[in-house]
């Protein structure tokens, strides 16, 4: 039985101001329309709620050199328009201060004439007019980021230090790999992750956050380490951790008394744990002290009420599992006490964020393909799942709660990238910003339609399927597998995998949350468990042929399939499990040897979790799953893709399975990217990564 969710179109009402009625004439959605369209950027309001200032990045159609500038919007004036700031400079991560500054980083030369990301400071006067931006900073290190104490008395400069330096800058930071007299580097066993994600580590140097006074806003002094004084049983670890953390991990008290923080500490282990805690540093100079020691999980976003009477933070349950749920946990700061507030909702949330008067916890949280934001009561751990938006919520981040029950987010959706929206009241949210409306504006609709199916087990499978509004005539099929696996193709705009450009070249695209995707509930989520080809290839057979029954205009005779990470895994799996299929396959960063794969990638936690142990005490279950035991029944033309950055899917595991396609004699391609990781992203890439994929799939679609 497949069940039908009306169809949608790309633009919804609530996106109305974003993106006014293509005409007939509309020209379908082109790459260097997603290349090139503008971005914006996470918002940062005043502690009054009345200004917001946020980022826009633009790329020039011509070079596709990307520029980023702030823009202004006084919140209380309802018709005022946005304020482009000319700061002098580059200017990202703002954040207002109490003293009425604008604060933020840029790379502009400093007082003493060299060029390097420091902390700056301008002030904002009422109509918007920025005044002279100031040096705050003063650091021999690069700052990567920062935040300031709610009083404004202090601020927190986080950078690349080595452990042992008293200050964020010594001399020679980073060379401690580098014993000469060649450049070769030297790693010890003892000393965790050799790289990570897309860069080589350097072991004595980490990320490390110092707390500095502010006088007229400046810093002074050699600053307070939040790691604490360097020692045998110091913490040593990266503060943000890495690749991905960022501010969200290092919050203020209420008071500025101290800094809580999350980390996880550096050492041979390092590789195979996911065990992150929440500490606390009362800046008296002493070790910090780790307030989640008891549990050997991930313990992450620390948010404190802004009467300091709780810490909230987001915490998994299971050692080892990166994809656990994250249930939302409560502190009382006076008592100790903690409890899990959300336990019995079965959802894992991602964002937290206190309201003004500390009565309600927002966070978001992905649930089925949507993700919208929830209120909850800290008292009760009442759940309640806010209405903000006008038909589907689709993908709502960037939540800031601001005085007067207001709400301040961004919004996106496969349609249109995001902009930015104020809820008043707990009510559905007007529109503030049209970042891409006036682009969206001139290209042509697409709708995307929303299905479930009885998948693996007779489980409810969702999908959805995207194309062009009005289009005639029959449309080729192309399938997207997401990666993760622990992960969604859900209603959201994306700069990378974005349905909408590929629906424009009159593709119809299908996508399959199957077996082992997030929004659905954890036991969903954990069905992936040591079953990677299994249950999520028969999601995939049926929700094909689930769509081809609700669509008739969609021609399943024509039809290729593409997935990258592991839906690049998946690729190589239904290159010799479904063999006969599909014209063509776009397999990019995927797994093709689960052995060599083990042993060359650098977060171990994550294949011993998925394959129930490393490859040596669980040998049989990663050689079951093994797509290269299958090439022998390889014929399906691919194109493969893969960057030399990337150290989760190492380029070899696609050189491997091109040098398969090439025995075989089937068609195919490999397209490498020296620069990228993981993911492409730089804009002259992201073009010829589109251009490739298009003319391979034109090449097996196109008719005859």
């Amino acid at each position: 039985m497949i069940r039908i969710v009306a169809g949608l179109a790309a633009s919804f009402a609530a996106l109305a101001h974003a993106a006014p009625a293509a005409s007939s004439e509309s020209a379908p959605m082109t790459a260097q329309d997603l290349v090139t369209m503008p971005r914006l950027g996470a918002p940062a309001a005043s502690a009054d709620g009345r200004l917001v200032v946020y980022p826009v990045t633009r790329t020039d159609p011509e070079t596709l050199a990307r520029t980023t500038r702030l823009h202004l919007r006084d919140l209380d004036n309802a018709d005022g328009r946005a304020v482009a700031l000319d700061l002098g400079g580059s200017a990202s991560a703002a954040a207002f201060g109490p003293d009425g500054h604008l604060y933020f980083l840029s790379d502009r030369p400093g007082a003493d004439g060299e060029a390097r990301s420091r902390v700056w400071r301008v002030a904002i006067g009422a109509d918007g007019a920025a005044g002279a931006p100031t040096q705050v900073s003063h650091v021999a290190a690069p700052v990567a980021g920062f935040a300031l104490a709610p009083d404004g008395g202090r601020i927190a400069l986080f950078g690349d230090a080595a452990r042992d330096c008293p200050t964020l800058g010594c001399e020679d930071d980073g060379t401690a790999h580098l014993p000469g007299p060649g450049d070769g580097r030297l790693y010890d066993a003892r000393d965790g992750f050799v790289r990570h994600w897309d860069s080589w580590e350097t072991p004595g140097t980490f990320g490390r956050v110092f707390a500095f006074e502010l006088v007229d806003g400046r810093t002074r002094g050699a600053g307070v380490p939040l790691d604490g004084p360097a020692g045998p049983d110091a913490l040593v670890g990266d503060v943000p951790t890495r690749p991905f953390g960022g501010g969200e991990e290092i919050a203020w008290a209420p008071d500025g008394s101290g800094v809580y923080f999350a980390a996880r500490r550096s050492n041979a282990a390092e590789p195979a744990s996911t065990n992150v805690d929440i500490w606390w540093n009362d800046l008296s100079g002493a070790a910090p002290v780790n307030l989640t020691a008891g549990n050997a999980a991930t313990d992450t976003l620390p948010a404190p009420s802004p009467d300091g009477r709780w810490l909230a933070w987001a915490a998994m349950e299971r050692p080892g599992y990166e994809s656990d749920r994250l249930v939302v946990h409560l502190r009382d700061l006076a008592s100790g006490e903690t409890r899990a507030l959300t336990d019995g909702f079965d959802r894992s949330f991602g964002s937290l964020a206190w309201t003004a008067d500390s009565r309600w916890i927002v966070a978001t949280a992905q649930d089925v393909l949507d993700t919208p934001a929830f209120r909850i009561d800290p008292l009760t751990g009442a759940v309640e799942e806010l209405d903000l938006m006008a038909g589907n919520e689709a993908h709502i981040g960037n939540v800031v709660s601001l005085p007067g029950e207001r709400l301040l987010f961004t919004r996106d959706s496969i349609g249109a990238p995001p902009e930015l929206f104020l809820s008043r009241g707990w009510q559905q949210a007007v529109p503030l910003t049209k970042v891409a409306g006036d682009h969206l504006g001139r290209l042509a609709p697409i709708v995307t339609r929303r299905f479930s199916f009885a998948g693996a087990d007779g489980a409810t499978v969702w999908g959805q399927i995207t194309k062009l509004e009005g289009h005639e005539g029959p449309m080729p099929a192309i399938l997207y597998v997401h990666g993760g696996p622990q992960g969604s193709f859900n209603d959201g705009w994306s700069t990378r995998w974005n349905p909408r450009v590929v629906a424009s070249r009159g593709y119809a695209v299908i996508s399959v949350d199957f077996h082992g995707s997030t929004g659905y509930g954890q036991a969903f989520t954990d069905a992936i468990n040591r079953d990677w080809g299994g249950k999520p290839l028969v999601d995939l057979q049926k929700g094909l042929a689930a769509a081809l029954e609700l669509d008739p205009q969609i021609d399943g005779t024509r039809a290729c399939a593409m997935g990258a990470s592991y839906g690049g895994y998946m690729m190589n799996w239904i290159a010799g499990q479904w063999p006969d299929r599909f014209d063509c396959l776009v397999q990019h960063d995927g797994l093709f040897d689960l052995r060599s794969f083990y042993y060359t990638t650098e977060e171990l936690w994550f294949p011993r979790w998925d394959f129930g142990g490393s490859y040596a005490e669980n040998a049989e279950l990663y050689e079951r799953w093994n797509p290269v035991h299958h090439v022998d029944k390889w014929k399906t033309p691919m194109l493969v893709v893969t960057g030399q950055k990337d150290f989760r899917v190492p380029y070899t595991q696609a050189l491997g399975a091109f040098t398969a396609l090439q025995e075989r004699e089937v068609p195919a391609q490999l397209l490498v990217f020296p620069e990228e990781n993981h993911w492409v992203l730089g804009a002259k890439n992201s073009l010829q990564w589109h251009e490739t994929v298009f003319a391979w799939l034109d090449r097996w679609l196109g008719e005859e």
